[in-house]
């Protein structure tokens, strides 16, 4: 008996845009609007009524925007679903694991029909907080830099996210030329993904139209700012940490962009389904917070939860995706597992076409789901690690 065996995702019912590196197309666009427009396209391309169709707003987002205060309600509002209610979802980097949960969930008490996970965030252009400072000399105030200062440091420890990946490579003695080796196979992976003119990104990639200008627009269609790499370049570059093993090549870059899935019974799921004979369904969640300053440890123990809550193993998985802001995360996960690191995040990883936060794990789920259906079918885990030393994991049923 899994923990879930009403919650499905239609085959086709979801998909992502390009992920933009941070600083680039998406820069100066709220991410709210973007991702309400996106999806509300992306409706219409279905020939689907939002407003008719969906029961309730997963507004998945981290990185503040202006209006959100009205999250969900103003998202469904401009994507057209005007009389549909919901709720903002924030879980750092699992925002999106969390809301196709809480989604799930709700299918299973027969609280909703039909639900949308809308998962968008900016990391460029961060948004500055300031509070009043009662002892502030001369009227200083407290100040924040939502992304900055949050990628520097854990209130809760004082260490920052790139100094987790290290406590955890010194611990297991991962060497700088075990993380070159996986990075450049990850580099290889995403490559996999751009064959035959990006046929893989094709099968759930909505390109997005933005304005330059009144009088121009242009047309977003592929990720921005994936670097090429060689065996030879990432050799060359130095740790971003003295003593450290992670390079730039072996992390992530800041990103914009936003997906959508739709989570239901499976009644609807064969009826809004692409292809009825394949179903997909949510089987299971885990989630974990582990010891401080250990953030890539995190989903491990997610997944082990998940998959004792599924009655499954880490060998009945087919496809398996993980969120890797840090090559140290997959190097952990393989050996934890005793898994190869090089036969998982195929086709693409968040290390290579970056990190908007909210929709990474999104797309992640996105991808799992179409390399299984392109197996043949199986099941498909997709976890990560979140800030603050969590961890959550998904597992999926994909196919009959």
């Amino acid at each position: 008996m899994s923990m879930f065996n009403k919650a499905y995702i239609p085959y086709g019912g979801y998909y992502s845009t390009p992920f933009s590196k941070w600083q680039n197309s998406f820069q100066n666009e709220n991410s709210i609007e973007l991702g309400a427009k996106s999806s509300k396209k992306w409706f219409e391309s279905n020939n689907m009524d939002p407003n008719e169709e969906l029961d309730f707003l997963y507004l998945g987002i981290t990185v503040g925007q202006k209006g959100v205060f009205y999250g969900s309600s103003w998202a469904a509002t401009m994507m057209g679903a005007q009389d549909v209610a919901g709720q903002t979802v924030m879980h750092a980097c699992a925002t999106a694991s969390t809301s196709l949960y809480n989604a799930a969930a709700s299918i299973e008490v027969g609280n909703m029909d039909i639900g949308y996970c809308l998962l968008t965030d900016r990391c460029s252009n961060g948004p500055h907080t300031i509070w009043p400072n009662p002892k502030g000399l001369g009227g200083q105030v407290i100040s924040e830099n939502w992304n900055l200062d949050n990628m520097a440091a854990d209130p809760s420890t004082g260490e920052g996210m790139l100094m987790t990946a290290e406590n955890v490579a010194k611990e297991n003695g991962f060497t700088k030329e075990e993380a070159d080796e996986l990075t450049l196979r990850r580099y290889e992976q995403y490559e996999d993904s751009l064959i035959n003119d990006a046929s893989f990104q094709k099968r759930y990639m909505q390109p997005v139209e933005i304005a330059v200008s009144k009088r121009e627009s242009k047309i977003v269609a592929g990720d921005e700012g994936v670097m090429k790499t060689s065996e030879d370049a990432l050799r060359r570059l130095n740790p971003t940490m003295e003593n450290g093993v992670v390079s730039f090549g072996g992390q992530t870059h800041p990103a914009d962009g936003n997906a959508g899935m739709i989570v239901t019974t499976q009644a609807h799921a064969e009826r809004l389904s692409k292809d009825p004979h394949i179903p997909i369904q949510i089987m299971s969640y885990g989630f974990s917070r582990v010891n401080k300053a250990m953030m890539p440890t995190a989903p491990v123990h997610a997944v082990r939860t998940a998959l004792e809550k599924a009655g499954l193993t880490i060998e009945d998985m087919t496809t398996i995706k993980n969120h890797n802001p840090f090559i140290v995360n997959d190097l952990y996960l393989a050996k934890a597992f005793g898994i190869d690191p090089m036969t998982f995040n195929n086709y693409g990883s968040s290390l290579v076409f970056g990190h908007p936060q909210a929709p990474t794990v999104g797309r992640l789920a996105i991808e799992a789901i179409e390399e299984t259906v392109e197996k043949g079918g199986g099941y498909a885990l997709v976890t990560g690690c979140a800030a603050g030393d969590n961890g959550a994991a998904i597992v999926l049923k994909v196919g009959s």
